[in-house]
């Protein structure tokens, strides 16, 4: 008999003969009968191993087996509403796999235990449904660039180009040479884009920021876009969507990861384009209205972002931020000089800013004059401006950051949860 995951067997019926395995999630003991709650990827289980109903070895190893023991357990399926799934399986041949040692995590540990022990809460159920959710929605992600002709491409992560600027960025002697970790693609998918036109990739991104907000992360999947021809607005289009088609996908096929997280799946649902679009400017004056001290050239922090979207139920975009706080290659705003043609969205319920985008800057003098004001090695973005020297059109791209975007979908209150192996100030290990 072949095994089967517990999801199947979770569907078969009173009397059917199973075969599953996987790992002790739970257990107790009265006597002459183990109660166990078997867990895999698929979902849990409870089996009950009765001493006149294995063999006695079986029982013996079943009762020393202790919490996260690996198992192979046969039995006869009995529907019971109290059980996980309405469904429990008699055991009538269990073989112990590997026998685990006093499982460290107990309740109520600290999050910089839990930290510690990443590796091993990693099989919490919490964990588990958010890696599921995050998995759904890369599949999603790809779904979509594919339906809508766009091409993958794998740049690199060694750069010699502290795009975002020097101070967040990361960099090592590279042979003699000083290197950077990538903070950003998207200079190299321009570099695609005239041969491509319509590309995109997801690499990690690594950003110096000593930051200790529920909102970043040292390294974090980026998710990046570039697509020639298209104009600011376009580009807000294709983010929309893009968001739209992974909030549809995630409520269908993640409904039950979504609520054991406290997300309804309807929340989801209703985000469809359009999203509503707010200048800089305006935002500016609302958050003075709602009695915020801020200027112009101002960033917006999170209470700002908070503030902005409390009475929103989609994302909005955030657009024309001031030259002055936007990085040098976006395009200088044709109606207005002092502001670029970008935007930021931003998330429902305090997320804040999951995508940033921005039509791409193609005088070459205006950008070395921006880069020249940041103090950065101009030599080093030589090919850079050659994509502007052969044959540059309009294009423009974005980022977003698979974390955050997790983290709002599954209602998760720290980034840290939305990563397997959070890189945090501090925090290397495991």
């Amino acid at each position: 008999m072949q095994f089967e995951k517990i999801a199947q067997a979770l569907k078969k019926k009173e009397g059917e003969q199973v075969r599953i395995r996987g790992w002790i999630h739970r257990k107790r003991s009265s006597g002459k009968i183990i109660f166990a709650v078997v867990r895999d990827s698929s979902g849990l289980m409870q089996i009950i191993v009765e001493k006149n109903k294995v063999d006695e070895e079986e029982f013996k190893a079943a009762k020393k087996a202790l919490i996260e023991s690996s198992l192979e357990v046969e039995g006869i399926i009995h529907e019971d509403e109290r059980a996980p799934g309405g469904r429990e399986l008699h055991v009538t041949s269990i073989r112990i796999v590997g026998f685990a040692e006093d499982f460290p995590i107990t309740e109520n540990q600290s999050v910089e235990f839990l930290l510690d022990n990443r590796h091993l809460w990693l099989r919490s159920q919490r964990l588990t449904n958010i890696m599921k959710l995050k998995a759904q929605t890369l599949r999603a992600i790809r779904a979509w660039f594919d339906a809508n002709d766009f091409y993958e491409v794998t740049p690199s992560v060694i750069t010699m180009n502290a795009a975002e600027g020097g101070a967040t960025v990361f960099s090592f002697d590279y042979f003699g040479q000083e290197a950077y970790l990538s903070q950003t693609a998207q200079m190299y998918l321009e570099a695609f884009m005239p041969s491509l036109e319509r590309v995109w990739s997801l690499t990690p991104s690594f950003r110096a920021e000593k930051s200790r907000t529920r909102k970043h992360l040292i390294e974090y999947s980026h998710l990046e876009a570039e697509e020639a021809w298209l104009h600011n607005e376009e580009n807000m289009q294709v983010q929309e969507e893009l968001v739209s088609h992974v909030c549809q996908h995630v409520a269908h096929e993640c409904s039950e990861q979504l609520e054991a997280l406290g997300r309804n799946p309807d929340d989801l649902r209703m985000i469809e384009p359009p999203f509503k679009r707010i200048t800089y400017r305006k935002a500016l004056e609302l958050l003075q209205q709602k009695g915020f001290d801020l200027a112009w050239g101002d960033d917006f922090g999170t209470p700002h972002e908070r503030a902005l979207m409390e009475e929103e139920e989609k994302p909005v975009f955030i657009t024309k931020f001031p030259a002055e706080s936007k990085a040098f290659y976006m395009k200088l705003s044709p109606d207005d000089p002092r502001t670029v043609e970008c935007s930021d969205m931003l998330a429902p319920e305090g997320y804040g800013e999951i995508i940033g985008g921005s039509e791409r800057e193609e005088d070459i003098n205006s950008m070395i004059e921006r880069l020249k004001k940041d103090g950065a090695n101009v030599k080093n973005y030589e090919w850079y401006f050659d994509l502007r020297r052969y044959g540059s059109v309009p294009h423009s791209g974005f980022g977003l950051g698979i974390e955050r975007l997790v983290c709002w979908l599954g209602k998760i209150d720290h980034i840290r949860d939305a990563t397997p192996f959070p890189r945090l100030l501090r925090r290397a290990y495991p």
